[in-house]
């Protein structure tokens, strides 16, 4: 959530940011949010100065009384009566307005940081490199969706049979292939000195807010309403909800945390070649590593986490490209954002894995996430997050990348958690 004093005080450069971000309407959004940031204002000084002279008066009764002014000490009561009414009432107000402006800024995306480049689509993303070889398949190649069929790993069928489309049901290799993947990203992600964590996958309202889901994915996340719970679309709501309402001592950063849990999205509105077999589900698995540091280490955490992910694709011998992602492309809660694509052979097309972003102080806001500094100052964290990784589109390009007319080759990496060196 953005900070009012920066609004306030960077009115200009708020603009300009939500309209790189392709927000519209912005300024007369934020002219409104500050009208009525002024209207706060001035309720309030009218309310401290009433309920001042409340108490003043309150203080001047007893005084009254002892000195045997009974007439004047009614008088007294009287008007204290009649300005906690007017306070009781400017109360009621300006609690009305704050709710006005909190709704007001929980529909503000944040801002994107300098480096982002404009643009209104993913064609206006940045490369910012490519790592690796695209393979060079053998005649008869197929894309996953047949090669998960034929060696019988997958099945789509049967999960729209229990649950619907978008829920497959893993078995034999496949199912040790996702537990083998998901192993090897928690045993690596702790190398690398992330504390495993293994959170909920519901959370409460507030947790949706405090890293910004809700309001603006709400209907794209599950929603069990009679306990209004949702079920989580990434490890990262829990994760970073641990700290919602904490001041964190200085010597405790940075906290790095990592989590394997299934996440959930609607996908409502989704169609097209781009959603055919593990390309998109509902229902997916996936390692998330949470940073949470000091302002200025922030973008240094970003690059490490950027890094880190890329090493993983590596060790898994996949061909990716990464992506610094342009302002229309961006997420609602973002300041900037790597995303890591794959190669996937057999569909000729990069599939994107993972997300690296710092949100600078956006979460942090939400969540009242704070740290003290030497001087005793209460300010905001920054808080990051990434995929490491996301596994349905990790597995479409492993099957389809290295597939051989007699069965499929898995990563040298992962045989030790697997078991087997080929599914066939």
């Amino acid at each position: 959530m953005l900070q009012l004093t920066v609004l306030r005080e960077q009115t200009e450069q708020v603009i300009a940011g939500l309209n790189k971000k392709n927000y519209k309407n912005a300024a007369d959004e934020v002219a409104a949010l500050l009208e009525l940031d002024q209207k706060r204002r001035q309720v309030q000084n009218e309310h401290d100065s009433l309920q001042s002279r409340a108490n003043a008066i309150s203080k001047e009764i007893g005084m009254l009384m002892k000195n045997g002014e009974r007439e004047k000490a009614e008088a007294a009561k009287a008007e204290t009566t009649e300005l906690k009414q007017q306070t009781k009432s400017l109360a009621e107000q300006l609690s009305s307005i704050e709710d006005e402006i909190q709704k007001a800024l929980y529909k503000l995306p944040n801002l994107p940081h300098e480096s982002v480049p404009f643009g209104k689509s993913a064609e206006d993303n940045e490369v910012v490199l490519e790592h690796g070889e695209i393979p060079q398949l053998h005649e008869g190649a197929q894309p996953h969706w047949e090669l998960i069929q034929k060696y019988d790993i997958i099945d789509f069928e049967l999960g729209n049979k229990v649950s619907g489309a978008g829920f497959p049901f893993y078995k034999k290799q496949g199912a040790r292939l996702q537990r083998a993947l998901i192993n090897f990203f928690l045993d690596e992600a702790m190398k690398a000195g992330y504390m495993e964590v293994q959170p909920p996958i519901v959370v409460n309202e507030a947790s949706g807010y405090g890293t910004g889901q809700l309001p603006d994915k709400d209907g794209q996340m599950y929603h069990a309403t009679a306990d209004n719970l949702y079920l989580i679309p990434t490890a990262e709501v829990p994760i970073t909800n641990m700290y919602r309402d904490e001041i964190v001592p200085v010597e405790q950063l940075p906290i790095k945390n990592t989590g394997h849990t299934p996440c959930f999205r609607r996908e409502a509105g989704s169609w097209g070649a781009d959603v055919r077999g593990l390309n998109r589900l509902h229902q997916f698995d996936k390692v998330e590593i949470v940073q949470i540091t000091l302002p200025e280490k922030s973008y240094e955490a970003l690059e490490e986490m950027s890094s880190y992910i890329q090493g993983l694709l590596q060790k898994l011998e996949l061909p990716y490209r990464v992506l610094r992602l342009c302002g229309g492309d961006m997420g609602f809660t973002s300041a900037l954002t790597y995303d890591m694509e794959v190669y996937s052979a057999a569909q000729g097309r990069w599939l994107e894995v993972s997300s690296a972003s710092n949100f600078e102080t956006y979460q942090a806001n939400r969540l009242k996430l704070r740290y003290k500094t030497e001087s005793g100052k209460t300010q905001l964290l920054h808080t990051l997050n990434g995929s490491a990784l996301a596994l349905p589109r990790i597995v479409a390009a492993i099957l389809e990348n290295n597939q051989t007319p007699d069965g499929i080759n898995m990563p040298k990496v992962l045989h030790p958690y697997l078991g087997f060196e080929k599914i066939s």
